[in-house]
């Protein structure tokens, strides 16, 4: 009877690891860090990447869209996705001090509402921040991208202005401008 019971608690535990195992070596979001310089401003974002695979990505509750919206978006998958800027920069028009930020979405059909966060390091991040942290929201609006993106993307650019965060998903985009205060 003992080993019966051994063999069992090895099998599950076996299984378990190898759960661990593959989810590590297979992601269905793989993380990805990018880091951008462009005039002394060094911009670096942790996020993970979400795959479409066939579903509405951004629309109403009631059409069962992943992102409804008007509801919290963590800006990727898993983890809270997280900036950081080596100088004070202005994020979207508005200032914020050189540091690391918990970066969050509230999607809308025409804009999004792009906030920082000063709570950062944050596993599995599906529940809400703490609002009371935040320390800029912006609103900017969506445009539609060249081309759809099956997979979630951060990319960074920039043009004479300063430099540009375009995130783009399914057939939607949306761009933060960031300069050196």
């Amino acid at each position: 009877m003992k080993k019966k019971i051994f063999i069992g608690i090895g099998v599950v535990l076996l299984a378990i690891i190898g759960f661990f195992v593959y989810s590590n070596l297979f992601p269905a979001s793989p993380p990805m860090t990018i880091s951008f310089s462009d005039r002394g401003l060094d911009v670096k974002v942790s996020y993970s990447r979400p795959y479409k695979k066939g579903r509405l990505i951004f629309g109403e509750e009631k059409d069962k869209a992943l992102q409804p919206y008007g509801k919290y978006w963590r800006l990727g998958a898993n983890a809270a996705t997280e900036i950081t800027f080596n100088k004070n920069v202005s994020f979207g028009g508005k200032p914020v001090k050189a540091g690391s930020y918990r970066m969050y979405a509230v999607p809308g059909p025409t804009s999004f509402q792009v906030s920082l966060n000063s709570e950062t390091g944050v596993m599995l991040a599906a529940g809400e921040p703490n609002y009371s942290l935040d320390v800029v929201k912006v609103d900017v609006p969506v445009t539609t991208p060249q081309e759809e993106k099956e997979q979630f993307s951060i990319i960074f650019g920039s043009d004479s202005t300063g430099l540009k965060m375009n995130c783009i998903w399914d057939k939607t985009q949306f761009t933060v401008p960031i300069t050196v205060q």
